[in-house]
């Protein structure tokens, strides 16, 4: 059967198409960019509507996002696939959603059974992707469940998992002491959440306190032994043209086909609503307006994740506690392979909650404990209430319970009101678990429930007019309830703050050209401290004399980005060598997918190293011995290409390992784009993949709150999930310019912008 790839393409513009499930004719338009506006007669009607959009536009993200999250997408994508379902399996996050499913308000579980009622109607009209003609595949019919699965997925372990287990792999190579520096730069003083303004230091490792830890992971592992992010903001009509606040903000993720986001718009008696839609979830988690509020989110970094080191005997069928020993729960899971022999694996569980690295039959290994599967979550039982929200503050008491990923989420009303909230179940514990693994038998690092909703960080109308957020640290570190202990530097929430504050009449156009900025501070600073190092020869003098005039701005046609770029990854390379952190490449606590680069690590905390000249890691060897060594081979290369080519984007289907031929897979080509991950304008490198990006701004927002048709919004490559499209790609030249394309949200604005309107009726 051909794939019915997207239905409205089987009814001209005019024309009735009638669907089983929908209780009350509706009305899709699609706007001149593919953009899919639903207006529905009902609640239950426009969740119908909202699953069946999903599915004719991106049925297989969908199915692959809910495989990814269950341990199965290993039967389509083959062995690479493996570690990660094996991972899935081990965290249980199948059992997991059935249970917060069957936990959701009555209300919650209508609205995941009308999305997927929405679903399953495209499926059993014959709908289905290029992708699963290739598979020999067809679409799994969608259960409610599924959307829990999806959302657990879109989030699943981001933060301070990561952290915590690159610092216990790297103890054993560096040593206690240099556990402190293993964290991301903080760009000096740092500028926090809540308060808006402040800054302050952060808290150090206190060594002592972490003894336990330290001992308990001695002897862990063989003797030789995370990119998301975003930024937003509002402003208060204090400092806008209009007298209403706006806001805007970008969210920075890996660049996957198709994109995580799809834009959609549904519109119903109950509520009118338009934002960056999950595919596979139903609402708007992120990113949003009503008629009376605008959300959008960045990740907060808060503290959600504890390891454990347990102490197992018995061949790993007992594990120590502080009351004796304990009997693990172990269970098998089998993972089906495409193209491979079906892999066994045994998952064991203590009381923290599943062992994800090393052997319990070796005598030890480290359990996990999260917020995100240890107890049951919620978090979709506010989506429906978020959209009802009448200003900010019911908007912030509907955001209680929501726990599968932590946000701080920045809004603003109607009535002028701007807020931020920390949207997050954090545990309450003490600080120090937030640095390593702790020894799991003490009884000593245990939670003590759950910080009260009340208590989490929230500020409404601060004093300056404005909000900043770009996974800067949330609270200082006084803070009477422990928060967190890594974040990113505060280098764009400096940056976005410092061109806000100069603004007196704000308008959407000043949004756009704060997202567009790509001045990096690092750059600056780094460049500096290269400079003073006296070149080896004239090709060093030529490549240090690129750099000598350069402002630090990333900018496209530019060749000193690339230049600065080469010499602090050349760095990197040299400093992960020296301080033989390379090693933690074999440690058990670097082996979860989907793994822990050392060298992604120390090229965060480089800044900070050059900053202090500490040389604790380097072997002995000086920076400015290191920094004449990366600028000799970076000037034996060939010639630095502009910024912009250097820097470009590479697109990849996820089946394009196994179909490299086919029409289906051919992801979408970027134009050249500027900025890196240190920039507003954050489109990233992974340090050893060379100069292209990687990660970045997969969308990008400004709502205006005095004309919400005045409002903006853009994709990396567009609505459409299917390759071919004439909308799969047509708004990357506009996000590679830093340009949006138009926001239509009443109903004059709909029409204007419409390009096709299909009538959709009960069948």
């Amino acid at each position: 059967m051909a794939s019915m790839h997207r239905p409205i393409d089987g009814a001209a513009a005019g024309d009735t198409l009638a669907l089983t499930g929908l209780t009350a004719p509706a009305r899709l338009t699609r706007d001149s960019w593919g953009i899919p506006h639903v207006a529905a007669e009902s609640t239950s009607d426009a969740f119908f509507l909202n699953g069946w959009v999903h599915a004719s536009d991106r049925m297989w993200q969908m199915e692959a996002a809910l495989r990814r999250a269950i341990g199965t997408y290993a039967e389509w994508s083959g062995p690479s696939a493996l570690s990660a379902d094996r991972l899935a399996r081990q965290l249980g996050v199948e059992a997991a959603s059935r249970r917060d499913y069957n936990a959701l308000s009555p209300a919650g579980k209508a609205m995941c059974e009308r999305y997927s009622d929405g679903v399953n109607a495209f499926i059993d009209a014959g709908g289905g992707s290029q992708e699963y003609d290739l598979l020999g595949a067809t679409p799994a019919r969608w259960e409610p469940w599924f959307c829990v699965a999806v959302m657990r997925q879109r989030g699943i372990l981001m933060g301070s998992i990561w952290f915590k287990l690159w610092r216990a792999a790297a103890l054993s190579v560096a040593g206690p002491e240099a556990v402190p520096l293993l964290r991301y730069d903080d760009n000096g003083p740092e500028r926090f959440v809540t308060p808006q303004g402040p800054t302050g230091d952060r808290l150090a490792a206190d060594l002592a306190a972490l003894q336990p830890a330290i001992e308990a992971l001695t002897g862990f592992g063989a003797e030789d032994a995370t990119v998301a992010g975003s930024n937003n903001w509002a402003v208060s009509g204090s400092r806008t043209a209009s007298g209403k606040p706006l806001v805007a903000g970008d969210p920075h993720r890996v660049f996957e086909i198709p994109g995580m986001y799809t834009q959609f718009h549904m519109a119903c008696p109950e509520f009118n609503a338009i934002g960056f839609s999950v595919p596979g979830v139903p609402a708007f988690p992120h990113f949003c307006h009503t008629e009376h509020v605008a959300w959008c989110v960045t990740h907060a970094f808060a503290d959600i994740h504890d390891l454990y080191v347990e102490e197992f005997s018995d061949g790993g069928r007992t594990y120590a506690t502080e009351d004796g020993p304990a009997e693990a729960a172990t269970r098998e899971e089998t993972i089906r392979v495409r193209g491979g022999e079906p892999v066994t694996i045994t998952v064991t569980e203590t009381r923290h909650g599943p062992v994800i690295c090393g052997d319990p039959a070796s005598g030890r290994a480290i359990a996990l404990k999260s917020v995100q599967l240890f107890d049951v979550d919620r978090s979709l039982d506010c989506l429906e209430p978020m959209m009802r929200a009448p200003d900010i503050h019911a908007f912030h008491s509907a955001c209680e319970g929501w726990g599968v990923i932590d946000h701080n989420v920045v809004g603003a009303d109607t009535a002028g009101r701007i807020g931020v909230i920390v949207r997050a179940v954090v545990p309450e514990r003490d600080a120090v678990n937030g640095w390593l693994p702790m020894p799991g038998a003490a009884g000593a690092h245990e939670w003590r429930g759950m910080i009260p909703f009340e208590r989490m960080p929230r500020e409404v109308d601060p004093e300056g007019g404005i909000i900043v957020t770009a996974n800067n640290r949330v609270v200082p570190e006084g803070h009477p309830d422990y928060i967190l202990t890594d974040c990113h530097p505060t280098t764009r929430a400096n940056r976005v703050a410092e061109r806000l504050e100069t603004l007196r009449k704000a308008r959407p156009g000043d949004m756009l050209d704060i997202l567009r900025d790509v001045d990096s501070a690092p750059a600056r600073e780094i460049c500096a401290r290269i400079l003073k190092v006296a070149p080896q020869g004239p090709d060093e003098a030529a490549l240090l004399d690129l750099l000598r005039p350069w402002d630090g701005r990333m900018e496209v046609g530019l060749t000193a980005p690339t230049a600065y770029m080469r010499i602090r990854q050349e760095m990197t390379e040299i400093l992960t060598r020296l301080s033989g952190l390379s090693a933690t490449a074999t440690h058990p606590a670097t082996q979860p997918a989907p793994g822990i680069s050392a060298l992604t690590q120390l090229w965060w905390a480089l800044p900070t190293l050059l900053r202090t000249d500490d040389t604790t890691l380097t072997g002995g060897r000086s920076w400015d011995e290191i920094i004449a060594e990366a600028v000799a081979a970076v000037a034996q290369a060939a010639p630095s290409a502009p910024w912009g080519e250097a820097h470009r984007p590479v697109f990849t289907h996820p089946l394009a390992h196994l179909f490299p031929d086919a029409s289906a897979t051919a992801a979408p080509a970027s134009f050249p784009i500027g900025g890196d991950g240190d920039c507003v304008c954050a489109v990233g490198v992974y340090p050893g993949n060379g100069t292209r990006a990687i990660y970045g701004s997969v969308a990008r927002y400004v709502f205006d709150l005095a004309d919400w048709d005045n409002s903006r919004w853009v994709v990396f490559h567009g609505s459409s999930g299917h390759p071919g499209d004439p909308h799969y790609s047509d708004q990357n030249p506009l996000w590679a310019n830093g340009d949006m394309v138009p926001m239509a949200w009443s109903e004059a604005a709909v029409a204007a912008h419409a390009a096709g309107v299909v009538t959709l009726t009960p069948a």
